[in-house]
């Protein structure tokens, strides 16, 4: 599978940059679900072997849902750890989403079954652990830990999106998982904001 806008240095590169500084169990950290007007913002840790997983890895959101599920089960099944943390929509209202997304990261990490002694975090941002750490900004699209993060925390919320679907049909979050498509905006202004909806996020909070 060929990917767009292929990273010039490999891949593994971050993880044996911080393998040669003497880490041993380094985790790579992103998020799913910032952007949508409902539903929890998700963030996954992984700690892939030392020799990765023999898959090319990307970011998720580049990847066919088919083979993301696909990627999603040999990760699951060849890490050495992973970690989920879930931020709910009233928390994010509460904290705003940076907030919330900064929060899910640490709750990711800290629910690993082996604790990492690196995290590489997607964006440019710290996380709060005392924890040696590395923001790499696109960091989905070439580090592979945080690709593998990336694709478990998407495929993560999106079964979860489904399942708010069974609840909410009329929103079709099966279809856009909450994202402010042209088809979820128009559900909104004919059935008003449900519970999953974050209130503080404009394209909900004018329909309150």
């Amino acid at each position: 599978m060929l990917f767009p806008s292929l990273p010039t240095q490999p891949m593994d590169y971050f993880e044996k940059l911080y393998y040669g500084q003497g880490y041993r169990r380094i985790a790579g950290v992103d998020e799913a679900g910032r952007g949508p007007l409902a539903g929890p913002v998700v963030a996954a840790a992984v700690i892939l072997p030392k020799n990765g997983i023999g898959q090319e890895l990307f970011d998720s959101k580049q990847i066919p849902s088919k083979r993301r599920e696909e990627l999603y089960k040999i990760i699951l099944s060849k890490s050495v750890a992973v970690g989920i943390g879930t931020v709910s929509h009233e928390e994010i209202d509460q904290l705003n989403i940076l907030q919330a997304t900064l929060k899910a990261m640490v709750l990711a990490v800290q629910n690993l079954s082996l604790s990492p002694d690196f995290i590489l975090i997607d964006g440019h941002q710290f996380i709060q652990l005392p924890l040696p750490q590395r923001p790499i900004r696109k960091g989905d699209r070439i580090c592979n830990s945080i690709a593998a993060a990336s694709i478990v925390a998407k495929v993560t919320r999106d079964r979860m999106m489904l399942e708010c679907h069974q609840k909410y049909p009329q929103y079709n979050f099966a279809r856009h998982k909450g994202y402010g498509t042209k088809e979820h905006r128009r559900a909104i202004e004919r059935f008003g904001v449900c519970e999953l909806h974050r209130k503080t996020f404009k394209g909900v909070k004018e329909y309150l």
